[in-house]
């Protein structure tokens, strides 16, 4: 990475990047191992988790060159939070009876270290740190994740499902576009909320049925042999439903 960086004898491309211009892709590759993962590929998940090690490495070189840190300075801040996340390992703690009550004491760390951060209480919120690159529904659903543990919640499902059934209603009594759009949003909220009291994961769930869908529809457009956009409604309706049938056997 310094040899493609480096001013005399680098690579124009390379050397044109800044940390903007290179985040696009750092997020693109997470998204690729994401990809190799959920198709069970485990020589393409090798070669993508390569890729992204690449952009660690390639921000890291343009933090160094500005002064700020260098690689073995992140090596380092990820080993020391591990420890220090992790006192029932490499310190004194008690490890949680499971998994999900450990994810608890996580997080009571992770708020714990946001304490003290400097900021005084007024300055402080429990959604700090949610970042908002997140994808919308991941995001939805961490920041209403944040609120829950500081009691602002909904005690079970059944007021939840009474929400959504208001957004629609607000949804289809808007006026014009931004007003629509605004409502649109509080019903993707609601949703994501109704899934969250699930334990459904509203991003995987999403991912799942657009795979479903483009499944789908590519068996439809190969029954159709072609033919499919010159078919009426009725006949891709009928074509959709036999794919759906064909599942199910």
């Amino acid at each position: 990475m310094a040899r493609l960086r480096d001013p005399v004898g680098g690579c124009p491309w390379d050397l044109a990047q800044d940390f903007a211009t290179i985040s696009p892709y750092t997020i693109e590759e997470a998204y690729e191992v994401a990809e190799a993962i959920a198709v069970d590929d485990m020589a393409e998940l090798r070669n993508e988790l390569g890729d992204l090690l690449f952009q660690v490495v390639f921000h890291a070189r343009m933090a160094e060159e500005a002064g700020h840190f260098n690689l073995a300075d992140v090596v380092a801040g990820v080993c020391d939070k591990m420890e220090r996340r992790h006192p029932h390992i490499f310190g004194e703690g008690t490890a949680a009876a499971n998994a999900s009550a450990q994810k608890l004491e996580w997080e009571a760390i992770k708020a714990a270290e946001r304490a003290q951060s400097g900021k005084t209480p007024g300055e402080t919120s429990a959604l700090d740190g949610v970042a908002n690159a997140l994808p919308a529904l991941m995001r939805a659903e961490k920041l209403q994740s944040r609120a829950a543990r500081v009691g602002f919640d909904w005690p079970d499902v059944a007021p939840v499902r009474a929400k959504i059934a208001e957004e629609l209603a607000e949804f289809d009594a808007a006026t014009d576009d931004a007003h629509r759009l605004e409502e649109a949003g509080d019903l993707l909220f609601v949703v994501v909320n109704l899934l969250r009291h699930h334990n459904i994961d509203a991003e995987a769930a999403l991912r799942a049925g657009n795979a479903k869908f483009e499944r789908r529809f590519r068996a439809m457009e190969a029954l159709a042999g072609g033919d499919f956009p010159t078919l009426s409604l009725e006949a891709q309706d009928a074509l959709w439903n036999q794919v759906k049938d064909a599942e199910k056997r």
